[in-house]
């Protein structure tokens, strides 16, 4: 039996013999295999739409049935280049030629493809090219015997895709498949997708009024509606509590720098292609800044520190900036502007393990509190033979590993190691969290930096009265707010708990004469203080003039947690009768026992108090 992948790789190759069949004039980028299925990137004599995926899967169908068998054949190199040179696969062509120059190693780097030919490196003699139903690519295999072992497919997606990654280069079709060994593993995934579709964050995300992407503001730099705010100020009051908690200082710091501050940092030598260009001001460049840490540096070095200060703990929800691709952008999940739950540990080597380990508590103890069940750590390590990335001094690279590695150990959390992932100052260990529906999304880094200790002389004066170097630790919780909250609103889909929502209760009269009470209930509500973001309940009164039951739909719809309806019997008894967005109904409760409890709900950021209570 053939692994998925190859089973995966080679229904690729029957999508594309099925396109060549339908458009003899189009022209093939690369077909690799990924974690659900395979896509092409295909430039098509003109650009195709999502109809045209039943076609060619109709196509792709009867190959399979066909049962044609995938031959390989070993060419020379210019034999090669000649053989797609003659059929206009002018792409193709640029990959002999990339494989010749580069290597496969330059190929698999710039395409994301790895099965174009061999792992030799530069000076290939002889490439393979397979051929399936007439369709011939240049690939190094392996494939299935025949087109009927391809298992069980579907077309579900059109995208962009620039050739070779590079926005100035042809813009391809890149086509998305699936592709399962049954049939029933195939629908699971159709119904998993379907799913992520209704939960998609740029979706709701506009639904319930939370951010607007304007493009005269510019792409990747989202606006905060008031909805969005609520949610930010309500994870930045979340963040003050545990932060406070665990010995944090605030700061602030300004968004644009001398350009000398990246030079000290090593930002500009190693990070400058994911910075925004310099603006001249007065014959020097200030940059947007892309971190936090170098201002935090320059606050730890405001005053001289002794043993005794240490660890000093510096936190701010800091905006910085970053150039992405365009094609790069997604929604609020992936921006160019964004505010980072951003803090830096500077600690004495003997605390550096216990403070990682805090660290990694502390993200532990948000995921549980945001009901994130399935989360592991990855570990970025440097490839220490290219230290052209990496700050070449490799016994401080292995000193830091070994602290990192111990802490993440004692802690029993899961973790994998990545080669070649680390940041250029030091490894970094990113936490990735998977939603409710199984998609996973790295969402904060932490990293330990001996660099910072060097380039900007951070040190304390020790027992001995000497100058010691600090650790930096380098940790983000909570992320960037774009991309914690583009997770939650896919992880709740939409339905925020109530500590989170942004309108936490509606209060919906049966009849206008029961405004009145309406009214009076809500300034009762709004007037009790609450330790929150908003510094009380978020409430409102539906006063339009649909009937009862519409309004409650429409509340429903608006994801708000908590109904309110009152009426005469509410108002004669003063009380209110509570609906949930569940469509639990608790009936009429005395109003003042269910705002203490709603208050304590908030603080405690526990649905279950509320609840629980009213249920008993």
């Amino acid at each position: 039996m053939f692994n998925i992948e190859v089973m995966r790789h080679s229904c690729a190759h029957v999508m594309a013999a099925a396109i060549s069949e339908l458009w003899p004039q189009a022209k093939f980028g690369v077909g690799p295999a990924i974690e659900t299925g395979f896509y092409y990137d295909v430039l098509f004599p003109e650009p195709i739409n999502l109809e045209e995926l039943g076609n060619i899967e109709r196509v792709m169908r009867k190959i399979k049935r066909g049962r044609k068998r995938f031959i390989r054949r070993d060419l020379p190199i210019d034999e090669a280049f000649q053989f797609f040179s003659e059929r206009g696969q002018t792409f193709k062509v640029e990959l002999i030629k990339l494989l010749r120059e580069r290597g496969s190693t330059a190929v698999a780097e710039e395409t994301g493809d790895s099965h174009v030919s061999s792992d030799e490196d530069v000076g290939l003699n002889e490439v393979s090219i397979y051929e399936v139903d007439h369709f011939v690519d240049l690939c190094r295999g392996p494939h299935v015997e025949f087109s009927n072992q391809v298992g069980f497919f579907k077309l579900h997606r059109l995208a962009g895709a620039y050739w070779r990654g590079n926005e100035h280069n042809p813009q391809l079709q890149r086509i998305y498949g699936l592709c399962y060994e049954t049939e029933e593993a195939l629908n699971a995934e159709v119904e998993r997708l379907e799913q992520v579709k209704l939960r998609d964050h740029r979706r709701i995300g506009k639904d319930l009024d939370i951010f607007h992407l304007s493009p005269e503001i510019g792409a990747g730099l989202p606006l905060w509606l008031p909805n969005g705010t609520i949610i930010r100020d309500e994870l930045e009051h979340l963040a003050k509590e545990v932060e406070r908690r665990a010995g944090y200082q605030r700061v602030s710091t300004p968004h644009i720098t001398n350009e000398a501050l990246y030079y000290q940092s090593g930002h500009l030598p190693y990070y400058k292609e994911d910075m925004y260009a310099p603006i001249k001001i007065e014959e020097r460049n200030y940059y947007l800044r892309p971190m936090n840490c170098p201002h935090h540096h320059h606050i730890y070095l405001s005053r001289p520190k002794s043993y005794r200060d240490l660890p000093v703990k510096l936190a701010e929800y800091g905006q910085v900036y970053r150039y992405e691709s365009s094609g790069a952008l997604s929604g609020i999940m992936r921006t160019r502007g964004f505010c980072q739950n951003d803090a830096h540990i500077y600690c004495r080597m003997d605390q550096a393990k216990d403070e990682f380990k805090a660290v990694m508590s502390m993200h532990a103890a948000y995921y549980k509190l945001f009901d994130i069940q399935e989360f592991y750590m990855r570990l970025s390590l440097p490839d220490l033979t290219k230290l052209d990335k990496y700050v070449d001094e490799p016994e401080k690279w292995l000193k830091a590993l070994r602290i990192i590695q111990d802490a993440m150990q004692e802690t029993g959390l899961p973790y994998v190691e990545a080669k070649g992932e680390a940041a250029f100052y030091g490894p970094k260990v990113d936490f990735i969290i998977k939603s409710a529906i199984g998609t996973e999304n790295a969402i904060s880094t932490n990293q330990l930096d001996f660099l910072a200790t060097e380039r900007f002389n951070l040190t304390y004066i020790g027992e001995d009265g000497s100058e010691h170097p600090v650790y930096v630790i380098h940790r983000a919780p909570l992320g960037s707010h774009e991309r914690f909250v583009a997770f939650l609103i896919e992880h709740y889909a939409g339905k925020f708990p109530i500590w989170l929502a942004p309108t936490q209760l509606m209060i919906i009269p049966i009849s206008e004469k029961h405004e009145a009470y309406a009214g009076a209930l809500l300034d009762r509500i709004v007037a009790v203080p609450v330790a929150n973001g908003s510094l009380g309940i978020r409430a409102a009164i539906d006063r339009s003039s649909e009937r009862m039951q519409k309004k409650v739909r429409s509340a429903t719809l608006r994801q708000i947690p908590i109904v309110l309806i009152v009426g005469d019997s509410e108002e004669n008894a003063q009380t209110v009768s509570v609906r949930m967005r569940d469509g639990t109904d608790f009936g009429q409760v005395e109003t003042g026992a269910f705002i203490n409890l709603l208050k304590m709900t908030i603080e405690s950021r526990d649905d279950a108090v509320l609840r629980k209570s009213l249920a008993s």
